[in-house]
């Protein structure tokens, strides 16, 4: 189940508080728990794997190191039913072909796109409305509050 909470923001991404004339109620995702690596591998071996929890984690680790090293060779990894991996470049622009220099480059960042089974998950997805982080802050201090106050009676 994925928990949202909804929020308002100005319909036009990127305008400034002072000149929004018109917002709107928008929904976002609150994370129910995040799992370590560990709680991941773990989770996995969960699922009537024949493999520790330690052995895919050894296997992870090592399918991440290789590929980080087909993304720096240049290579594209398609991985299976989770999707493709590949780099790309944040650059500087020069004014012509020839000034443009390895020196442009100042980011080289992998890319995921994501296979069919993770492109939209929403027809599999169930929600729940929750209150929003702020709203759950608040509750949370009125009740330190009246715990405080009860403690003195």
């Amino acid at each position: 189940m994925i928990n949202y909470s909804i929020y308002i923001a100005g319909s036009k991404p990127g305008t400034k508080k002072a000149d929004i004339k018109e917002t709107k109620a928008y929904g976002t995702s609150q994370i129910h728990e995040a799992l370590s690596f560990d709680d991941f591998c773990q989770h996995i071996a969960d699922h009537n794997s024949p493999f520790s929890a330690g052995a895919i984690c050894g296997i992870l680790k090592d399918a991440v190191a290789c590929l980080r090293e087909q993304l720096l060779a240049g290579n594209s990894v398609q991985f299976g039913d989770m999707g493709r991996f590949h780099v790309e470049l944040n650059t500087v622009g020069a004014k012509t072909t020839d000034d443009f220099t390895a020196n442009n480059i100042k980011a080289v960042n992998a890319r995921w796109v994501p296979g069919k089974k993770f492109r939209n998950l929403r027809d599999d997805a169930t929600f729940q409305l929750v209150a929003s982080r702020e709203a759950q802050a608040d509750a949370i201090e009125v009740i330190r509050n009246e715990d405080t106050i009860q403690g003195l009676e």
